[in-house]
């Protein structure tokens, strides 16, 4: 399935769709549109949010829902036509790791078609951390 629709469990045991579900297909549909006030919606107040660029040992992070909200206005480090798809969510515990496909024109308008995990942690029934990881050119 695509992640056109959100991001979806990894497996289908679990036939009862819970909140951690339900959660993450909002994320996903939100994400894939760009629409920065749903994320917001579904990120703790001090989410963060580890870039997989950046200074190191972890990358840009960006802090809170305004950091999230510039990110998104900055037209200069965003994906022009982004695409996800293969997306999953998978449950370690109370952690969990989403795998995905993203494919589009970076900011510097070249092509790229790349795999990605995300290492997530909820809290109070939002998500709290996001740290992000895509395979290298």
């Amino acid at each position: 399935m695509s992640a056109k629709y959100g991001l979806l469990p990894a497996t289908r045991e679990d036939t009862m769709p819970d909140a951690i579900d339900d959660l993450f297909r909002r994320f996903g549909k939100a994400f894939n549109k760009a629409d920065v006030e749903k994320i917001a919606a579904c990120v703790t107040d001090d989410f963060e949010w580890r870039l997989n660029a950046g200074g190191a040992p972890a990358g840009r992070v960006l802090k809170g829902k305004d950091d999230l909200r510039a990110y998104f206005a900055d037209k200069s480090t965003a994906h022009r036509e982004a695409r996800y798809s293969e997306a999953r969510i998978h449950r370690a515990g109370d952690k969990l790791f989403g795998t995905f496909r993203v494919s589009g024109i970076d900011h510097a308008g070249r092509a790229f078609d790349r795999y990605g995990i995300d290492l997530y942690e909820v809290k109070d029934g939002k998500i709290a951390l996001k740290d992000s990881y895509l395979k290298a050119d």
